[in-house]
């Protein structure tokens, strides 16, 4: 069973949730940028929430692929037009696609990045724990590196819920190259894609250390996100941000979403390829609930951050994980019936 590159687009890579445990060796996490979008693709399948997907940057024409053989996919995340042999597909649903038919991920309409799961994963050699592809390391993935055209791709064991869901779709099968339920998953719900979003934040450890005036700043004004963004990082550019006094640090531990402010007073989002530790000054944090909505930004789009507590972010991560699980439920629950 297996998928030929046709067209690698821009930057098609494997991903799942990273490679945790490692950091303490230098070994970043890296994994998919949009975790949220890779689970529930995921989901849709039929698999686990961790399963190797595929990761599609649409900031441009995306990847084409033949499909040596029938198979189950779902793709979620940006807003884009996706092709089955010149037919229109639905997003975020499971969809059956034929034998021999070609997939194409056409231009974005908004977001910037796309997961394609496929029931079973992709079935590359597992790396410290995780199928990811690291680029700058050339580890993980599919031999390291972006998909190139003429690569072949082979997927692994369905799950008896991922076949149950096939059994079903099958009856659906008709002349063109694909099947799909009726029903599909509220985009809205889970991934509000806005122009210009407002990301809550926590304030960071040295949050203090900034004057009033960039404390203001940095809920008053918008950021834009600038070219010289990639998986390690958005670069932001507005006011600068000024320090009351010039602060020596040792490098401390980051995370997805730490808002850090280098000497330029520009900040950085440090996202899924990010450095194990670092050395600038960290203002916020950005909440795991609000992860999705950043890393779908696009180059000159703008952010504004809005402060919120500890307990209001643990409350709305709570949420999310709660929305996740139902719908796995109510997946299961559908194929069954």
């Amino acid at each position: 069973m297996s998928i030929e590159v046709l067209k690698p687009g821009l930057l098609t890579t494997v991903q799942d949730l990273g490679r945790t445990g490692f950091q303490k060796y230098g070994v970043i996490v890296g994994g998919a940028m949009d975790t949220d979008s890779l689970r529930l693709a995921n989901l849709l399948v039929g698999n686990s929430g961790d399963e190797a997907a595929l990761e599609v940057t649409l900031m441009g024409p995306g990847p084409s692929l033949r499909f040596a053989e029938t198979a189950l996919i779902a793709v979620t995340g940006a807003d884009f037009s996706l092709m089955i042999d010149d037919e229109e597909v639905p997003l975020w649903r499971p969809i059956l696609i034929k034998e021999g038919s070609v997939l194409n991920f056409g231009m974005c309409k908004r977001g910037s990045r796309a997961y394609m799961a496929i029931a079973g994963g992709i079935d590359v050699p597992s790396v410290m724990n995780s199928k990811s592809t690291y680029v700058r390391a050339g580890i993980g993935g599919h031999q390291g590196r972006p998909l190139e055209k003429g690569d072949r791709l082979t997927f692994g064991e369905s799950t008896p819920l991922s076949e149950n869901m096939k059994d079903r779709l099958k009856t659906k099968m008709t002349a063109c190259g694909f099947a799909a339920p009726n029903w599909a998953v509220n985009r809205h719900y889970f991934l509000p894609l806005k122009k210009n979003p407002v990301i809550r934040v926590i304030k960071g450890d040295q949050y203090h250390h900034f004057t009033e005036a960039s404390q203001e700043r940095l809920f008053a004004d918008a950021f834009r996100v600038t070219a010289k963004s990639d998986r390690m990082g958005y670069r932001l550019q507005g006011e600068p941000l000024e320090l009351k006094s010039p602060l020596e640090m040792i490098s401390e531990a980051v995370t997805f979403g730490t808002v850090q402010v280098p000497p330029d007073g520009n900040p950085i989002i440090l996202l899924a390829d990010r450095q194990t530790a670092g050395g600038y000054p960290r203002i916020a944090h950005i909440i795991s609930a609000d992860r999705s909505a950043v890393t779908q930004m696009m180059p000159g789009e703008q952010v504004q951050f809005q402060p919120v507590s500890v307990y209001e972010a643990e409350r709305l991560f709570i949420e999310r994980e709660t929305k996740i699980v139902e719908l796995a439920a109510r997946i299961k629950l559908e194929s069954m019936v």
